[in-house]
């Protein structure tokens, strides 16, 4: 049998005079290293629900329900604790400064039930005003107006939504006849009904003004 080399001497005596190297859990907090890479939490203030992070996420573990039926138009952002690997391609997809999703701390994850290993969080659904379809999240909309600035004003859904963000839109625009007219081309409106708004045949195309069109 060969001797014990140096190394393992010092480190045998070491460890007889410093403190273990493991924790006191469960008998104190375990404090992580501020490098940990713990649980995603999505911050409700900062989130615009642009689904970002579940379009990268490589273990399915984001996911979203639009729930429309209830008088409250609503995106239900899900995050999955049993599938997550904390891999943090949520938080750098995420478009809002990445902190939409962030990383936790949190590592004490352990559950019974499986059903109930999922967080999330609930962001406002705005809705085509006249097929009644979803365009996407309002914070959504008016992080994009906000992006974009003076460049919204050539997009009437977005400077709507923007208008109605900071409450000085008139709601009766809403109430205007559904014809696909004139009127309705300044309503928030999807891809579909603003096609259908824009090549309507009572609506005289601008190049056609200064000949006579009627």
């Amino acid at each position: 049998m060969k001797l014990p080399k140096i190394r393992e001497i010092i480190e045998a005596v070491k460890a007889l005079v410093h403190k273990p190297y493991t924790s006191n859990f469960p008998f104190k907090p375990h404090v992580p290293h501020p490098n940990f890479r713990g649980q995603p939490v999505y911050d409700p203030e900062k989130c615009v629900g642009c689904l970002a992070c579940e379009e990268v996420c490589p273990s399915d573990a984001l996911s979203h329900k639009d729930l429309i039926d209830d008088g409250r138009p609503r995106r239900q952002m899900i995050h999955y604790t049993d599938s997550c690997i904390f891999c943090g391609t949520c938080e750098a997809a995420c478009i809002v400064d990445n902190q939409g999703i962030r990383l936790s701390q949190e590592w004490e994850l352990s559950f019974f039930d499986r059903s109930t290993a999922f967080e999330s969080i609930e962001k406002d659904l705005q809705l085509c005003e006249m097929c009644g379809s979803v365009i996407g999240c309002k914070d959504h909309l008016t992080w994009i107006a906000e992006k974009i600035g003076e460049l919204a004003f050539s997009s009437p859904t977005l400077y709507q939504s923007r208008l109605k963000s900071i409450g000085i839109i008139d709601d009766n625009i809403v109430g205007v006849l559904k014809d696909f007219g004139r009127s309705d081309r300044v309503k928030i409106l999807c891809a579909r009904c603003r096609r259908k708004t824009t090549l309507t045949s009572d609506i005289v195309p601008f190049n056609l003004i200064g000949d006579g069109a009627k």
